[in-house]
């Protein structure tokens, strides 16, 4: 992708939702990351803690393989995608995003069983309050990113705000 640093690249999102009609919550980032784009799937950086935390959750081994990590996300009825579609972005930078195009969500909702949009960081919060709430009468949680740069959230102080993931999924079980 040849991403300078600090050089803004406009991007578009390069992968499509992941979600199924049997998906019962939407998890929202901000922008896939350089490792993301280069993987073609959401939170491909080593270092993000997203897969270690869901897997705690859930009671499951940690996904490592992109097939582990759909029939996870299957098996728990999950879906993922970002609040932007595009924007212009310095590397991986969510505090550098300007130009933002906000992703079109309802397609994701109409077509499955989703009751719940849980935010994963500050950005994807901000975005969604600005651009998506009024078109989604869903109940939405912002949550702490498990990004590495918010590395002063403990996986275990991760893992209990996140824990609200679990009182939905196993409220419509």
């Amino acid at each position: 992708m040849g991403i300078m640093r600090n050089s803004y690249t406009h991007v578009i999102h390069p992968f499509p939702p992941f979600f199924d009609e049997e998906s019962r919550i939407l998890i929202l980032g901000s922008f896939p990351s350089v490792r993301s784009r280069e993987t073609g799937f959401y939170y491909g950086h080593k270092q993000n803690r997203f897969w270690k935390v869901l897997s705690s959750l859930r009671k499951e081994e940690e996904p490592l393989t992109l097939d582990e990590k759909k029939a996870f996300l299957k098996r728990n009825h999950i879906a993922l995608y970002d609040v932007i579609q595009e924007c212009d972005i310095i590397a991986s930078s969510d505090s550098s995003v300007r130009n933002a195009v906000p992703s079109d969500l309802k397609k994701i909702v109409t077509s499955s069983k989703i009751r719940a949009v849980f935010c994963n960081g500050t950005l994807a919060a901000k975005l969604y309050e600005k651009y998506q709430k009024e078109s989604l009468p869903l109940p939405c949680y912002f949550l702490p990113s498990t990004s590495a740069a918010n590395a002063a959230m403990r996986l275990e102080d991760l893992e209990r705000k996140w824990a609200v993931i679990n009182d939905i999924l196993e409220g419509e079980e």
